[in-house]
């Protein structure tokens, strides 16, 4: 496509398909090629880069959302990244900060803010929520720590518990297993009841009815630790459980908690799949792009906004000197599609 110029709706075609439909850009060059467009795929990534570089405000808004929340969930995955001019492939993060108080009933806009990281030292979430003094609900990685120590309050899993358990449980069940398992089922159980109902709600459920099955699990959970064997698995997973008890019994007492991090978990999921499929980001340069794509992407669907739609519309503006006075209005939770507008070129 010699001297051709790709409309934004290209550009957005392109990352959407790349980062939501987990097609890598070799794999769309050849399908544009099947259809008599020859477009190399350096020249894929550049319009990648393009639509990046124009959603950065998006971006930059987007951190500030999740920041200013009173309760945000965290979480990492590995993410292979090619070291240019090695040929080799190291071991990067992308970390993610989702904002959702939808569970307590909240209008609040869902906001789902992505970090990418050359390495997983706890010098990245502590850079990345300097300043951030509300809950986190994370798993029970000690890069957290120093955060927890400055002023942020600990929020354990639930879910990471029980995955401690249950992996046990599946190799060979005991009666133990069984039991702590249905126990913690009927934690979930009083979630299920009250999901969506305002915080007060969702305190005094859990107070009248969550809070005596703990106290009863933990009885169960010390027992079993005083007759098993401190190196058994049991009594690791168990273990994994009673010293993060403070942080794990948090929800009781505000309904604006979760019992788990499985929002942050579900936000990296599609990470996981495009990992699978388009193998790494080709530089760190390739893994902060990926991370602000991710950012606008997942943040539209939480909004329930199509993201390609979305991204298209508003590199578009961007491109034509919107005013900064208006950003508010591009948000994903505020955004309104233009009509009847006209096929732009982006490059």
């Amino acid at each position: 496509m010699a001297r051709g110029k790709a409309t934004f709706a290209t550009l957005a075609h392109v990352v959407v398909s790349k980062f939501d439909h987990h097609l890598p850009l070799y794999r769309q060059a050849e399908m544009m090629a099947a259809q008599g467009l020859e477009i190399d795929r350096s020249t894929l990534a550049g319009w990648a880069g393009q639509a990046a570089a124009l959603l950065d405000p998006v971006v930059s808004r987007i951190r500030d959302e999740v920041l200013k929340a009173d309760k945000i969930h965290a979480d990492d995955t590995p993410v292979p990244v090619l070291e240019p001019g090695r040929g080799k492939t190291a071991t990067g993060r992308l970390w993610v900060y989702a904002a959702d108080d939808q569970a307590s009933g909240s209008t609040t806009p869902l906001a789902t803010w992505y970090r990418f990281t050359p390495d997983r030292t706890a010098a990245h979430p502590q850079a990345h929520l300097a300043g951030f003094r509300g809950f986190l609900q994370a798993d029970a990685y000690a890069g957290y720590d120093a955060l927890y120590r400055g002023g942020v309050t600990e929020v354990a899993c639930w879910a990471h518990f029980r995955r401690k358990v249950f992996d046990l449980h599946e190799r060979l069940s005991t009666p133990l297993t069984t039991d702590i398992l249905e126990r913690i089922g009927a934690l979930y159980a009083v979630e299920a009841e009250v999901r969506g109902q305002p915080p007060d709600v969702r305190r005094r459920a859990r107070q009248e009815r969550s809070q005596s099955l703990v106290d009863a699990l933990r009885e169960v959970l010390d027992a079993a630790l005083r007759r098993l064997s401190p190196k058994s698995d049991m009594a690791k997973a168990i273990a994994y459980g009673t010293k993060r008890w403070p942080a794990l019994c948090r929800f009781l007492g505000d309904g604006r908690l979760e019992i788990d991090n499985n929002i942050a978990e579900r936000a990296l999921r599609g990470v996981a799949v495009g990992r699978r499929n388009w193998l790494f980001a080709g530089s760190r340069a390739g893994g902060e792009r990926a991370a602000a794509i991710y950012t606008v992407i997942q943040t539209c669907k939480a909004n329930g906004v199509d993201p390609q739609a979305y991204i298209a519309d508003v590199i578009a503006r961007v491109a034509g000197d919107w005013p900064a006075t208006r950003w508010d209005e591009l948000m994903p939770w505020n955004w309104v599609p233009q009509t009847d507008q006209p096929t732009a070129q982006a490059a």
